[in-house]
């Protein structure tokens, strides 16, 4: 990935989680926990950074959710809930997306994902 992506990748990955969230994961001295930082700030982030003339934040966001839930990596879904007042997705469209991924990926996933909201919107809320 060239300088300036990278670059681009960076300031979306704290843009959409915070400079408190990847303070917290890039602070680690161990040199192989950031080259793999680096690693997936690259792979994951670049390609939210490839701007939005064809996805938003938005929709990228809703389609990281309901990958994250189908998948059932809730800590990285919870992650993303967390997020959703940075990335322009409303708490109704998030229970709604309940709703998909109880009809495409089963009952379980989605129980999952309300309990992974259910959490993020706790921590906004103290927050």
């Amino acid at each position: 990935m060239e300088d300036e992506q990278l670059k681009a990748a960076h300031a979306m990955r704290r843009a959409m989680l915070g400079d408190a969230y990847v303070d917290g994961m890039t602070s680690d001295p161990d040199l192989v926990a950031t080259e793999f930082q680096h690693y997936i700030t690259s792979m994951a982030w670049g390609v939210w950074a490839r701007g939005d003339e064809v996805f938003s934040p938005r929709d990228r966001s809703l389609l990281v959710l309901a990958m994250t839930a189908a998948l059932g990596r809730i800590e990285e879904f919870t992650l993303h809930a967390s997020a959703t007042p940075r990335t322009g997705v409303t708490d109704a469209e998030l229970d709604e997306l309940c709703f998909q991924v109880a009809a495409y990926c089963g009952a379980p996933a989605a129980l999952a994902a309300r309990r992974g909201v259910k959490a993020a919107r706790v921590k906004r809320d103290l927050e």
